[in-house]
């Protein structure tokens, strides 16, 4: 959707910010009424401009403190390693991310855990469903910056 305005823009600034805001407060902040700025938030869910809305937990309290980011070198580089690799990954709860990278490795895993203990099961999970060349996993101490906010 290439014509977003500064409308649409303040919009999703709004409701990355809090997706549960009432549309009575949404269009009070970006200066629209209520119908009107209903009307343009179903346009941009029409275009896919907003993928879904979803409530952001605190993995700490829910027993999940530990990040970890697994970095993947493939045992094979063809279709078939691929489609497992991914049905594997998409299967595991505790993989947030896997992104398909340049450099280096091959994948970059990010995964939520509760110790080390639920990372050793995670890992031994995904080794044993998908051929590895390499694996190796660095660990978070301190979340300086996490957001799931796109700069508009």
């Amino acid at each position: 959707m290439s014509d977003i305005d500064d409308i649409d823009r303040r919009i999703l600034t709004e409701l990355q910010r809090a997706a549960d805001l009432p549309l009575d407060r949404l269009g009070e902040r970006v200066g629209l009424s209520r119908n009107a700025c209903w009307r343009r938030v179903k346009a941009l869910e029409a275009a896919g401009v907003i993928r879904a809305r979803v409530a952001l937990l605190d993995p700490e309290k829910l027993g999940l403190g530990l990040c970890v980011f697994m970095q993947i070198k493939a045992a094979a580089h063809d279709a078939r390693w691929l489609a497992q690799f991914a049905k594997a990954t998409r299967a595991m709860p505790e993989i947030q991310a896997v992104y398909r990278m340049t450099g280096e490795l091959d994948y970059l895993i990010r995964a939520r855990v509760a110790d080390m203990t639920g990372y050793d099961r995670l890992y031994q999970r995904l080794i044993a469903q998908v051929p590895m060349g390499d694996v190796s996993a660095s660990f978070v101490m301190e979340e300086i910056k996490e957001t799931t906010e796109i700069p508009l």
